[in-house]
């Protein structure tokens, strides 16, 4: 765990007690202005975790709307480190501290600051405050904060550099295993060739017998972290891909591989990974934080593949954009809504399902279910994010709706190999 490089002396601090004395000599006093003082300092202190600090960030509660926090600390892959709260001098600190818990502000790492003083929570006791005007006392509250760790992000912050390690050398035995049984494992070897015709067919007629194997490398490794994270296990009996892969080890598993014991090996980062996610409420933030682990496993494992087919997520502002330019386009030109029977969507490059899951957020709830089943269509020719699509597309359903139903409109296929065809054949624009 890195710690905070901060002296009364830096410059950051010096701007800070300049900042606050400026708006003191211009009788400026309301929260809006004087935080920007102490957002400015947090925000340099951050950056040395290689953090970002959130403004406004929404803490969700359950049957009510969400409450902000004024800004919140999060790591790069989306864990929540710390929230802050800002006051004031003419706010009585303490009253909105018991305000703040009352209505459902979390208790494990929250800071709450007026020009003059601070006061930090930690796992739920008030843990320390803190003269500001002496700056000895803000750089020690600071610390204090931004050096806290959960034990479960601590826990994965560890793992997570241990397994970065291992992963090629994982990947290459799984893989000279599977090599080895397709030669004597006459089991595995009808199984194997089942599965290599299921994926020429729907995927790509084309795809090597090393992609195939690499798919299977890829549900071995990480079908426990989807399946926990996300509590959806009963996904493997749903999906068609997930299907024939188990059956590929269910063969593997006859002679000389054993889940289990494999399972075992890792026991330490796929808990890490889990009790990391269980700090995560909201699924739009674990579905940041899935992403973030899949873009690091990549970077150990199949980088080459990564490199290949240009795994870069689209920012969730650009996706916002494109699907109000889409809504725009149909009202003006159309006269249609993204809601409106007979208006079909095709997400050809879907990634882990980011754009359906937002265009379902913008479709009437009257309207979503036939939209659903019908009018939704998505592909993905990498299997890891098309796991985790299906399964964020699916809980998005059942967040909207209250009822859960499978998402048929996903396919795991190379869109560029189905428009192979001459243009003139599409039926896009008619």
């Amino acid at each position: 765990m890195p710690s905070l490089s901060l002296k009364p002396t830096h410059k950051a601090v010096t701007a800070y007690y300049d900042s606050l004395a400026t708006f003191a000599k211009l009788g400026v006093k309301h929260e809006g202005a004087v935080r920007s003082a102490f957002q400015e300092l947090l925000e340099s202190c951050a950056r040395q975790f290689e953090w970002k600090l959130v403004p406004e960030y929404a803490l969700k509660r359950k049957g009510q709307a969400p409450a902000k926090a004024d800004g919140a600390l999060l790591d790069p892959y989306g864990l929540n480190h710390g929230l802050w709260e800002a006051k004031d001098s003419d706010d009585d600190l303490d009253k909105e501290i018991k305000h703040k818990f009352a209505i459902g502000y979390p208790k494990q790492n929250i800071l709450f600051w007026q020009p003059d003083r601070a006061v930090l929570y930690q796992n739920a006791e008030r843990f320390y405050e803190a003269d500001l005007r002496q700056p000895e006392d803000l750089v020690h509250i600071l610390t204090l904060f931004l050096e806290f760790a959960p034990p479960a992000i601590a826990e994965w912050e560890k793992a997570v550099e241990e397994f970065r390690d291992k992963v090629p050398q994982i990947g290459a035995s799984l893989k000279a295993l599977i090599e080895k049984e397709r030669q004597t494992n006459k089991k595995f070897i009808a199984a194997f060739e089942d599965f290599c015709a299921l994926c020429r067919g729907s995927l790509n007629p084309n795809i090597s017998v090393e992609a195939v194997e690499e798919m299977v490398i890829q549900h071995i490794l990480t079908e426990r972290i989807f399946r926990k994270i996300f509590d959806v296990a009963d996904f493997i009996s749903r999906n068609v891909i997930a299907q024939e892969i188990e059956k590929l080890i269910t063969a593997l598993n006859s002679r000389v591989f054993s889940r289990d014991d494999f399972s075992k090996s890792l026991e330490h980062f796929y808990g890490a990974i889990e009790n990391a996610a269980a700090t995560i409420t909201d699924f739009t933030e674990k579905q940041t934080f899935l992403n973030t682990v899949y873009e690091r496993f990549f970077q150990g494992f199949c980088v080459k593949v990564a490199d290949t087919h240009g795994i870069v997520y689209t920012p969730q502002p650009l996706v916002n954009f494109m699907v109000a330019s889409v809504e725009h386009v149909l009202k003006e030109e159309f006269g249609k809504s993204l809601g409106d029977r007979d208006v079909h969507i095709l997400d050809p490059f879907t990634g882990t399902g980011n754009f359906i899951v937002n265009l379902m957020q913008h479709i009437p709830k009257t309207a979503l279910p036939h939209k659903f089943a019908h009018e939704l269509h998505c592909n993905e020719i990498m299997l890891l994010p098309y796991y985790v699509a299906s399964m964020n597309i699916e809980h998005a359903y059942y967040e909207a709706t209250g009822q859960y139903q499978s998402f048929e409109g996903i396919c795991l296929v190379d869109t560029f190999q189905t428009a192979e065809k001459e243009q003139s054949e599409l039926s896009f624009f008619n």
